[in-house]
C-alpha cells in the first residue's frame, strides 16, 4: 500500500504545541515505535529546524533520525532511506530541495520507498514535492509555478489560508492553464492519499480545510472537501 500525507502547513514546524497531524502520520505506520526520518533539505539542513524535529518527536512514540545532504550519515543513501517506516519532509525552498535530491539520486530512492509502502509525508515544500505541479515562493519574489516529482497526478498549493496571495494566484494559474486542476490546503489540514487516490482529509485545527480547484466553462470552481478533525 502506497501512502502520501501532504500537509498545507502545521505539525511541529508551525505548531509545536499541536502535534495532532504528526501523531496521525505515525498512526498510519502501525507498530508501537515506527522509524521516522526527517529530510530538512529545503531549509538547507538548518540546525535549528533539525533540533525542533527531535524536540517535538521525542514526545511521540517513534524512533527518530534525519538525513542531511551536507553531512551525510552514510554513503548508502538507499539503504538508509529504505530502512525507515516514514519519510517526513520539511519546508523551505522547493526548487533547491528538488535540485539537490536529483543530484544525489534521492528523488529516485524516495519513489522506490513509496512504492515499497514507506509513508511519504511533509508540509509546504515537503507537500508540493509529491505532486506533478505546484505553487511556490522558491524564486524569492512572488509566487511561481513549479514541477514536482509527480507521485500524485495533479497540482497543489499549501498555505492556502496562511498567505493572502496563495488562493487568488492558485486560481489564476489554473484559469490561465499554467497549472492543472488540484488541491489547495490550509495550514493545519492534510491530504492523505492511498494508492494514488485521496483517502481522506484530516485537520489539526477546526477551521482548516482542503479544496479541489478546477477550471470550468464558467470560471474557477472550488469545492470544499469533507474532512476529519483530529482534536
Amino acid at each position: 500500500m502506497k501512502q502520501i500525507i501532504a500537509m498545507g502547513g502545521g505539525g511541529f514546524s508551525m505548531e509545536p504545541e499541536n502535534l495532532l497531524l504528526d501523531q496521525y502520520i505515525l498512526n498510519q505506520a502501525g507498530g508501537s515505535r515506527p522509524k521516522v526520518c526527517f529530510l530538512p533539505t529545503a531549509s538547507g539542513d538548518a540546525d535549528g529546524y533539525i533540533e525542533r524535529f527531535y524536540n517535538s518527536f521525542s514526545t511521540l512514540p517513534c524512533e527518530t533520525s534525519h538525513l542531511s545532504l551536507f553531512k551525510l550519515p552514510t554513503k548508502d543513501l538507499t539503504g538508509f532511506i529504505l530502512d525507515k517506516d516514514i519519510i517526513y519532509v520539511g519546508g523551505g525552498n522547493t526548487k533547491s530541495m528538488l535540485a539537490l535530491w536529483r543530484e544525489w539520486g534521492v528523488d529516485a530512492i524516495l519513489r522506490q520507498a513509496w512504492e515499497m509502502g514507506i509513508i511519504m509525508a511533509g508540509l509546504s515544500a515537503g507537500s508540493i514535492c509529491w505532486f506533478e505541479e505546484g505553487i511556490t515562493d522558491s524564486y524569492g519574489e512572488g509566487l511561481e509555478t513549479i514541477n514536482g516529482m509527480g507521485f500524485i497526478k495533479s497540482s497543489h498549493s499549501p498555505h492556502y489560508d496562511g498567505e493572502e496571495n496563495r488562493r487568488p494566484l492558485y486560481h489564476s494559474f489554473i484559469h490561465q492553464e499554467k497549472l492543472q486542476a488540484g488541491y489547495g490546503v490550509d495550514d493545519g489540514a492534510a491530504l492523505h492519499f492511498i494508492n494514488d487516490r485521496l483517502y481522506k482529509v484530516v485537520s489539526s485545527r477546526k477551521h482548516a480545510s482542503a479544496y479541489w480547484v478546477e477550471k470550468r466553462a464558467e470560471g474557477i470552481h472550488e469545492k470544499v472537501l469533507p474532512k476529519e478533525y483530529l482534536g
